[in-house]
């Protein structure tokens, strides 16, 4: 309970101000007339001014506020690793046991996790957002349980009370990690680029000279190179193959280091051909041999040879040869000196003439053994005793001719299988058929060679009755197709709407070049944030379940749905980011949310060095953990808040006023009889003299 004297004036402020004036001036004439009882008019005026003034006493039922104390815990992902769970729980009890001892005081936890993306920890962040939620004048007290790894020291909120920090971890902590600290987004195959990596120790490090880093591309068989610690390390690597290549760089685990999370790395490189080497070989002039050249040179990243056979050995007209402006085909330079120069070639319309000998026809087919690739554009020549497939190259060719050659016009289709493959999937859809009808809306073709097709190919366009049209297979680490007709070229003149021969073009050279984006059989994610986009392409009509390995070696298994032909996907929200590694049984993956190694595991060793000038500032102190337990006292505001064991709050003194009550310092009736006694006595006096 408390008394205040406050004035509630009867009259406006500004009248008032003019009466006191007014009394002040009579009470200074009556001095200066020197009357007997001025000082009793001045005690009259006075009495006067008091009653408009109307005093009162204001008395306040005031109820005292307990003191509050923020302690915010750290429990990122920095805080999951060794000892420092169980020393966060520790502390927190610790904590609340010293709180609870103490008279009118409250305890306000909140707890700090992971924060979106790779943002780190945002500990002045949540201090800021828990002091938002008391009141300023009752924090008696601030603890921030961490191990002083904060990502937002910039964001320190103005502080009413000392800052404690209590300090995870042990002294003797250590830990290894791996950065790799310049990477390309892209390369050119066939050409090396460098990476730069270090490995290094933190904490009370044993002091090895060198560990081994395993290095693998897109999970295949890793290699095995030693590394100096605390160097960088100039790394030239070479991608194997075009699209998106993922490798993955890890240094083994070693005992007593504090995680094995930062020990890992995996860059993403997008692998892309300086130019794509095509050998186009036309056997003869024909109304397409000008589509297929005219296709391959619109695309600027092709290098094309393209040679036409006009002049065929069988061919004697007598005119001298050094009078021909023809250029004699260089067979052996093509296909026994460069032949591996070529990532494609071509065979449009060829025909067994005696140009290529059994010996380089032979060679063209270890070339296709050994990674390369052979397209043949066959016509009616595929199936008579000239054929091509009728030398060395047939034990290669995905279709035997049965000599029979239709010519009736048919519009090509895309086979059930062809839906689910990646060269002709969704080719339908470029074109749709006009309405009511079925099928694409593609212009007809007017010949179909008529071949047989062995078990291990795939036949992904059909003709005339179903016969296979298109049809692809895989020969060792090569790859072939055959065109049955030749009749594509129709599609480019437009005729009856023509058709998508680019786009067929386009995936067909691709999917032999072994684009990852073209392969039948692929499992792959697309990544947006920490949610995973995981696609799994494949022939048959359904896939397995995928196995995803977490960061920290937990596992989880999705089950992925078909959502077009051949193409299964789920949608999953990862729970943190770093190394994902995702298995079906057949296929796998490896994929990195933000870096693999996050943030919060770059600096893993607990330190108050970035804390310590906030803390000093408030006159708190930074405690270890393992120190053991800490008490809390009670400080005058503005001495040292902390010592050796012990950490101090401010009591704050709040209060809520519950009740407030108004009496009057005397009635008006006094004031008045008041004033009027000392009037009459000041007439009495002044009339005796």
């Amino acid at each position: 309970m408390t008394g205040t004297l406050i004035f509630d004036p009867l009259i406006p402020m500004m009248i008032f101000y003019v009466v006191a004036g007014l009394a002040a001036a009579s009470l200074a004439l009556a001095i200066w007339r020197r009357l007997p009882g001025w000082w009793l008019r001045g005690l009259a005026a006075l009495a006067l001014l008091a009653a408009l003034a109307n005093p009162a006493i204001q008395q306040e039922d005031r109820e005292p506020l307990s003191d509050i104390v923020i302690l915010v815990v750290d429990e990122s992902a920095s805080q999951r690793i060794s000892t420092r769970p169980a020393q966060n729980a520790a502390a927190i009890a610790n904590i609340e046991a010293e709180t609870a001892r103490q008279p009118n005081t409250e305890l306000r936890t909140v707890t700090l996790g992971d924060g979106e993306g790779d943002a780190g920890t945002s500990l002045m962040t949540a201090l800021s957002e828990a002091m938002a939620e008391e009141p300023q004048g009752r924090i008696a007290g601030l603890i921030l349980l961490s191990d002083g790894r904060l990502h937002d020291l910039d964001r320190a909120p103005r502080l009413p009370a000392p800052l404690h920090t209590l300090l995870t971890g042990e002294p003797d902590d250590w830990d290894r990690r791996l950065v790799v600290s310049n990477a390309p987004a892209f390369a050119i195959l066939g050409e090396q680029v460098t990476l730069t990596l270090r490995v290094e120790d933190q904490g009370a490090a044993p002091g090895d000279d060198s560990v081994p880093l395993s290095i693998s591309i897109d999970g295949e068989a890793p290699m095995t190179v030693p590394v100096p610690i605390g160097q960088d390390i100039e790394l030239p690597v070479e991608l194997p193959r075009g699209g998106m290549n993922v490798l993955q760089f890890t240094i083994p685990d070693a005992p007593g280091e504090l995680t094995n999370r930062n020990n890992a790395a995996v860059v993403q490189i997008n692998g892309v051909r300086e130019r794509l080497r095509v050998l186009l070989v036309s056997g003869e002039p024909h109304p397409g041999e000008r589509t297929w050249r005219n296709l391959l040179k619109s695309d600027s990243s092709v290098d094309l040879v393209h040679f036409t056979i006009l002049r065929p050995p069988e061919k004697q007209d007598g005119v001298p040869v050094n009078e021909l402006s023809l250029i004699a085909f260089p067979t052996r330079e093509l296909f026994l000196e460069k032949i591996n120069d070529f990532d494609l070639i071509i065979f449009d319309r060829y025909r067994r003439r005696g140009i290529l000998p059994s010996a380089y026809i032979d060679n063209i087919r270890q070339y296709v053994e050994q990674g390369g690739a052979v397209l043949v554009s066959s016509g009616p020549e595929y199936g008579s005793a000239e054929s091509i497939y009728r030398s060395p190259l047939g034990q290669i060719l995905p279709g035997a001719p049965t000599a029979r050659v239709f010519e009736e016009p048919f519009t090509p289709q895309i086979t059930d299988i062809g839906q689910r493959h990646p060269v002709t999937e969704g080719l339908d859809l470029l074109s749709p058929a006009p309405e009511g009808e079925e099928g694409p809306g593609w212009g007809r073709w007017f010949r179909l060679i008529d071949v047989l097709v062995p078990e291990r190919a795939t036949t992904v366009m059909s003709g005339l009755d179903d016969r296979p049209l298109l049809i692809l297979n895989r020969i060792g680490e090569g790859r072939v197709s055959l065109m049955a007709s030749d009749h594509s070229w129709l599609w480019d003149r437009g005729y009856e709407g023509g058709g998508p021969q680019l786009e067929l073009l386009r995936r067909l050279a691709h999917w032999m070049m072994k684009e990852p984006e073209l392969e039948e059989e692929a499992l792959w994610v697309e990544p947006a944030g920490q949610t995973m986009r995981i696609i799994r392409r494949t022939l048959d009509l359904e896939t397995g379940d995928v196995t995803v390995t977490h960061p920290d070696g937990a596992e989880t298994t999705l089950t992925l749905e078909e959502v077009s032909p051949g193409r299964f996907e789920t949608l999953w929200e990862a729970p943190e980011i770093g190394l994902y590694r995702l298995d079906d049984g057949e296929e796998t993956a490896v994929i990195a949310l933000g870096p693999a190694a996050p943030r919060e595991f770059e600096q893993t060793i607990a330190s108050g060095d970035l804390l310590d000038p906030l803390v000093t500032g408030t006159g708190g102190g930074i405690k270890l953990v393992s120190d053991g337990d800490i008490s809390i006292r009670t400080v005058r505001e503005g001495r040292p808040a902390n010592g050796r064991g012990w950490i101090g709050i401010t009591p704050r003194g709040a209060f809520q006023t519950a009740d407030v009550s108004i009496t009057p310092l005397l009635p008006a009736w006094a004031f008045l009889l008041l004033a009027s006694l000392l009037m009459i006595g000041a007439w009495l006096r002044e009339g005796r003299r």
